[in-house]
Formats: structure tokens, sequence, C-alpha cells
């Protein structure tokens, strides 16, 4: 097992559920020798030591940008923390040091995919809305080009708790920005008072990821389309707040 990481949207992308194409990296000192993964050496993956901006947000950038396209390269059994030290012009004793192998690499990759800003669809109908995020997460990971980086990023991650850890978080934190668009429904008394609005976006989300990483079904626009219907037909119907209605009815479509 490797050393140490997304509603939507997307890790990696610029706006999952879920974050920004990898930066350009620094100049790529020597090669280092190849190697394992080093778990005997690193047996406790770390969690990455936060520093404030100048040098060490560069030095955190590249090494960002550099992990991401090792992982969308090779995948996580090919990434080892001397290609992303070579490839970001970081040293591996800083590597080590501050993330403590490729599982804390992959865990930050996320995070920082997480703090990317995502602007939300705001059309004035939620369904709209959900339509519009489902469609965004169908057209990133269906695209080859797109799709290709938070794709291998997700399942580096699930290859170790750490990455686990921190995928769950970067999904957490896409479905709370991503209430928001429930939120505005509540006010425009579209949805009901209480309305969990991270449940909502997870809801109409959730059936695409399950064919992405789950099934490996094909997924398609309809389905994303269909996904988000259903989603909001459910949050009108009260099946998203904390008390749920009893038998409830679907408004009569407008």
């Amino acid at each position: 097992m490797n050393e140490n990481a997304p509603e939507p949207t997307h890790p990696a992308t610029t706006h999952p559920a879920t974050t920004a194409h990898p930066a350009t990296t620094a100049p790529a000192t020597t090669a280092q020798p190849a190697t394992t993964h080093l778990e005997t050496t690193h047996p406790e993956p770390r969690t990455p030591t936060p520093r404030p901006g100048g040098r060490s947000a560069r030095v955190r950038e590249g090494v960002v940008a550099a992990t991401l396209a090792e992982v969308a390269e090779k995948g996580y059994d090919g990434l080892t923390v001397e290609a992303v030290a070579s490839r970001s012009g970081v040293h591996k004793a800083t590597l080590y040091r501050r993330w403590g192998g490729v599982d804390g690499l992959v865990a930050d990759a996320l995070t920082a995919s997480a703090d990317q800003p995502w602007p939300l669809p705001d059309t004035g109908d939620l369904r709209e809305d959900l339509r519009l995020i489902t469609r965004e997460v169908f057209t990133v990971f269906t695209d080859p080009d797109l799709g290709a980086t938070p794709t291998a990023l997700i399942f580096a991650a699930q290859r170790s708790d750490t990455g686990a850890t921190a995928l769950r978080a970067f999904f957490a934190s896409r479905h709370r920005q991503a209430a928001e668009v429930a939120e505005r429904a509540v006010a425009r008394g579209e949805l009901p008072t209480g309305t969990d609005g991270a449940e909502v976006v997870r809801a109409a989300t959730a059936p695409l990821y399950y064919r992405l990483f789950v099934t490996g079904e094909p997924l398609d626009a309809h389905t994303a389309e269909r996904a988000a219907d259903a989603a909001a037909l459910a949050a009108r119907a009260g099946l998203f707040t904390s008390a749920p209605r009893a038998n409830p009815v679907p408004p009569e479509p407008s």
C-alpha cells in the first residue's frame, strides 16, 4: 500500500461535487532513482503541515500540481515521492517532512481542490439549478481531457485511509457550498422550511457518482438530468427536512 489525499464537485478541476486543473509546475530537478513506496520507512501517513502564504504557499502549489500530474499519468500504483520531487523541484526530504508520503500528497491535493471557488448556478428555479450541477458533473467526468485528473485522484484516494478521509471531507465541503441552491429555494418558498440543502445536492449527484465510481455503468446527459429532477421533486415534497411530511405528495408541475 502506498504512503499517504470529493458535492460536487470534482477534485482537480476549476469547479465534486465537487476543484482546478494542475498548475504549471516548477522546473524539474534531476530525477531521483525509482523506488517503491517506502511503507517500511514511513509507516504512518502524516497530515500535511499548513503554513501561511509566500514561498511556502508556492511550494505547496507546485507539489500539488506535480502530484495531480503524476497521479493522472501513472495512477496510485505508479505514484512516488521521488517522482513528485523531480517534477516539482522540491527535495524529497521536504515532501516526507511535510506530507509524510504519497498518501499525504494525495490527501493534500484533495484539500487544495476543495479550497477552489465553485460558482453555483442561480436560475431562480431549484430544478434548473440542480440540472446545471449534475450536467457539470456529467460533462467533466465524461470528457477524456477534463475527467482524467479528477477521476484518477478519486480512485487514488480510495486506496488509503488517509485519502478516503480527505475524499469524504472534499465532498462534504462541496455539499455545504452547493447547499446554497436549496437555501435560496427555501427563501423563495419553493421548498419547505428546514430543508437540508446539502442532502438535496447529495441526492442529485449521488446517482452519477455511483455509475462513475461503483458500477462503471455508462453515464449520459439524460441520466444526469433525471437525477436532478428526482432530487428536486423529493425536496419539494419535504423529504429532506428534519421531519419529513407524512405521505408527501409532490406538487403539480407548473
